[in-house]
């Protein structure tokens, strides 16, 4: 157990390296970026159109003042520059209003309405006019102390002559409370969306982490040897389809396991069975004083068809590790009626002992992409199986045809057939339906489990069905092979 706990506190991640704190700082730099945005953009727009709405307001109103002042050659005097800014100073709506001559002298300025008598005679230095006099119109507009400050300046001109300048200034206090306003909305806006954002970042990163987690217990339970365990995600995102995979993997996993465990049981049990018999036959020749030769004889044969048994499920077994090892094989062109031919001729004398009957029905032409070995361990082993468990005066009836893109085998018997409960386990290995039959006629267990997995590395398929009215009928379908040298599509 302590063992246990340190080697899970080993794999643990740290905190800063976890998935949930990347999660949740990738979330909030995203949500700071948008806020930053947020707080920027709109503002800047705001203030934008604020600038540019004064700018064309100021300037137009400047423009009109200008032209109320050039009215003819006379350079402009104090009495009528102060008499027209009187007139228009209502209409115009503006904080500070001064007009100066050409050399920047004030000849009139009016501030909140009223007319400043400090300033009159004096040099304006004020920017504005002094660009204005040199022929330029000019706007500038900041934000200050919460309102929008904003001067205009144009000349006064009179058929190309400069005779003064006109400056405005004006002080709006109701559109920067405005912006104000829109900048205070944003700001509480902000801190709402960061307080929420935050909150479903840390529930969002809980409910991925957690998820995720229970895929990781999950993957280290299964890698302590409890395959049967499973994982339940809801949902129907990714992580949902990850546990069904990691369940639909711990399932086979798991029937992997059930199967080795099973295999090495009936191994064992095969490889015992023979081992008991062998050491029984030598004890009884070890404590029998005076045995004869005969019964030495038969004793030394029995001994000798039990190591050939040994052999046989040795070689088998060893042919079964190689088929699962699935190693690359090189395959060609191999002829089908050629090598079922083969078997036919080296099953014959098992046959005539039998008193079974051989008959081919073999189509030429049936060429499969293969190894002419393997071809040839498939039939064998279904033909010596038909003609092993037949009857004396049965009948074993081999087809060869080809069907479109599929070269089909058949081999069917006259036996006494399998029962249709132990036809989806004939392939097993180590299975037998009548296991004292089996062993009687000298069978491993191993034939069909090799003829399947041969037929499967080669691409093709094998069945086994009843046969009416009486026997067995196994199945085999292989892809053609073509003549420009693959299997058809």
């Amino acid at each position: 157990m302590d063992n246990q706990k340190r080697e899970e506190g080993a794999r643990r991640v740290p905190f800063w390296r976890s998935l949930r704190v990347k999660y949740a700082m990738t979330y909030l730099v995203i949500v700071a970026a948008v806020v930053v945005l947020l707080n920027t953009y709109p503002v800047m727009v705001t203030q934008t159109l604020a600038y540019q709405s004064k700018q064309t307001s100021l300037q137009n109103q400047a423009s009109v003042l200008a032209s109320a002042l050039a009215t003819g050659p006379e350079a402009l005097t104090q009495e009528g520059a102060t008499k027209t800014v009187s007139l228009l100073l209502g209409s115009l709506g503006v904080t500070r209003v001064v007009v100066t001559d050409p050399n920047g002298l004030v000849l009139c300025d009016f501030q909140e309405g009223s007319q400043r008598s400090d300033t009159a005679g004096q040099y304006a230095m004020i920017w504005e006019i002094v660009t204005a006099l040199q022929g330029n119109d000019v706007f500038r507009s900041e934000y200050e102390d919460g309102a929008l400050c904003s001067r205009a300046a144009v000349p006064v001109t009179y058929r190309s002559m400069t005779q003064g300048a006109v400056y405005l200034y004006e002080y709006d206090a109701q559109q920067g409370a405005l912006l104000q306003s829109i900048q205070n909305n944003l700001r509480t806006i902000s801190i709402v969306i960061c307080v929420v954002t935050a909150a479903m970042g840390v529930v969002f990163s809980k409910a991925l982490t957690r998820r995720i987690a229970l895929l990781l217990r999950g993957i280290h339970t299964v890698r302590q040897g409890e395959y049967s365990h499973r994982v339940t995600v809801k949902g129907g995102d990714e992580l949902s389809r990850l546990a069904d995979e990691f369940n639909e993997l711990t399932g086979r996993l798991q029937t992997t396991e059930e199967v080795r465990r099973r295999f090495v049981s009936d191994a064992s049990h095969e490889l015992k069975t023979p081992l008991a018999s062998i050491r029984l036959l030598t004890d009884s020749i070890l404590q029998a004083d005076n045995m004869d030769g005969d019964t030495a004889r038969e004793f030394l044969i029995d001994i000798g068809d039990e190591a050939e048994r040994l052999t046989r499920i040795t070689e088998k077994l060893l042919t079964l590790t190689r088929l699962d090892t699935a190693h690359e094989i090189h395959t060609g062109p191999v002829d089908v009626k050629t090598v079922v031919e083969r078997v036919e001729h080296m099953l014959t004398p098992l046959a005539r002992a039998a008193e079974v009957e051989l008959k081919l029905s073999l189509q030429s032409g049936c060429i499969i992409r293969a190894t002419e070995d393997d071809l040839y361990q498939v039939a064998f082993n279904l033909m010596e199986n038909a003609v092993k468990y037949n009857l004396p005066g049965g009948t074993v009836t081999v087809t060869l045809k080809q069907e479109e893109d599929q070269v089909i085998l058949l081999v069917e018997d006259t036996g006494v057939g399998i029962p249709e409960a132990d036809l989806p386990k004939i392939f097993d290995r180590f299975y037998r339906v009548d296991k004292a039959r089996s062993r009687a006629a000298g069978g491993t267990g191993l034939g069909l489990s090799i003829v399947r997995d041969t037929v499967r590395q080669h691409g093709g398929t094998v069945t086994a069905r009843r046969r009416e009215p009486e026997g067995t009928c196994f199945e085999v379908r292989f892809s053609c092979w073509t003549e420009k040298g693959g299997e058809e599509p």
